[in-house]
């Protein structure tokens, strides 16, 4: 009994899938390589697996030649059915960019002074014209950047110069700090220790009492006494019985 015909469709179990894969993929190899020896033919074969895996084959010694042959053989066809219409237009293209490039570097070889002979007088003073109006551009840029470097140079100045009197105020407070503090610390140093035990003398003096206290009236002491005092008042003493 014979087998039957297998249906192509995506095998949904993943196990048989890979079975298939690698059979399937052996057998294809297998006839690439057969192809190749017994036909004399140059054979390349390139599997990716489901995973990114490479699998490939090759006839030649390499797979980058056969590559490169198979690209020259199918592009260039394309290349030569091109219509003609397309290749003429092109061309006039090519023309007409290379005239103006021509036109360019003569124009440019005149603007700095050479080949100047084929040109007539017309020519000749268009040329000036254009020459004194690119000199007058360039003197009135470079003018202009040198207003504005001497602008920005002025701002700098004016912000240094407002620094440099911040820091004179801040120099003359602290120079005047330091002069205080110095003529206070130099006058308490030269007053001399004497001239205080002086001072501090004449505030407060000894008093000269009678340290005797009598009881009961006697005219002779209270005479005594008050002669004392008087002399006592004389010389700035206080007497005693009054403290």
């Amino acid at each position: 009994m014979g087998r039957g015909r297998v249906e192509l469709k995506r095998i949904e179990n993943k196990i048989n899938r890979q079975v298939t894969f690698a059979k399937r993929r052996n057998g294809l190899l297998k006839k690439a390589y057969e192809l190749s020896v017994l036909c004399d033919a140059e054979v390349a074969l390139i599997i990716f697996s489901t995973r990114g895996k490479l699998y490939e084959f090759c006839s030649s010694s390499s797979m980058l030649k056969t590559l490169e042959r198979y690209q020259k053989c199918s592009y260039g066809a394309v290349e030569v059915s091109r219509p003609c219409k397309e290749l003429e237009s092109s061309y006039r293209e090519y023309l007409k960019l290379k005239s103006k490039f021509e036109s360019l570097q003569r124009t440019q070889r005149n603007l700095l002074g050479e080949d100047l002979g084929p040109l007539n007088t017309k020519e000749l003073e268009q040329l000036e014209r254009q020459l004194e109006s690119s000199l007058k551009q360039v003197r009135s840029t470079k003018t202009q950047y040198m207003l504005d470097q001497l602008s920005d140079l002025q701002n700098k100045e004016q912000v240094l110069v407002e620094s440099n009197k911040a820091l004179t105020r801040k120099l003359d407070e602290i120079s005047a700090k330091n002069h205080l503090q110095l003529s206070w610390e130099g006058g308490e140093q030269s007053i001399p220790y004497g001239h205080q035990q002086a001072q501090s003398q004449g505030f407060f003096q000894p008093l000269e009492c009678n340290p005797t206290l009598q009881i009961g009236y006697n005219p002779a002491g209270s005479s005594q006494l008050s002669g004392a005092s008087n002399a006592q008042n004389v010389n700035g003493f206080i007497p005693g019985w009054m403290l």
